[in-house]
């Protein structure tokens, strides 16, 4: 797929960054699946391919705002909150909805990014280490999360590859 303004995000060093007819504007690191790359859903890996911004969620809301089910509880998440639930898996400040361009790879049945609810979005920043370790979803820490948010559009392309 040529673009001229995409995401690419590279799960062999983790990172993402902001391309621009061939340049880097911004670069952020990130974390994908501990599981690696894959598509079937209930795998736990992050998807390959081509993808796009299906939605773009949370604008307005304050850094760390807890998302459950890509909806605000009102919660601000704090040490003490992951204290309290340390099952949860954190979603936190905004929240870029993937939906995948290839059919059979990352889009319909049993591969769907979108029906996989994978998502860009803001982590408790303690778990970035620079390691693979989501459930599949693409974690950065929060004020990066925010400023990507603020930076691209839904629809725009996302490609994410070894």
């Amino acid at each position: 797929m040529k673009t001229d303004l995409f995401l690419d995000i590279a799960i062999s060093n983790q990172q993402l960054s902001i391309i621009d007819n061939g340049k880097v504007l911004r670069s952020y690191a990130v974390s994908t699946a501990r599981n690696g790359p894959g598509e079937r859903r209930g795998s736990e890996c992050t998807p390959t391919g081509w993808h796009r911004i299906r939605a773009k969620i949370g604008g307005g809301q304050p850094l760390r705002a807890v998302f459950v089910g890509r909806r605000p509880t009102g919660e601000i998440y704090s040490a003490e909150l992951g204290r309290q639930y340390p099952q949860r898996d954190w979603i936190l400040t905004r929240i870029l909805w993937l939906g995948g361009l290839e059919p059979g790879k990352n889009r319909y049945g049993h591969v769907d990014t979108a029906w996989r609810y994978i998502y860009i979005h803001g982590c408790p920043d303690e778990l970035m280490n620079g390691k693979p370790e989501s459930h599949g979803c693409i974690r950065m820490k929060n004020a990066d999360v925010l400023d990507l948010f603020d930076r691209v559009a839904a629809g725009m392309p996302v490609y994410i590859h070894q």
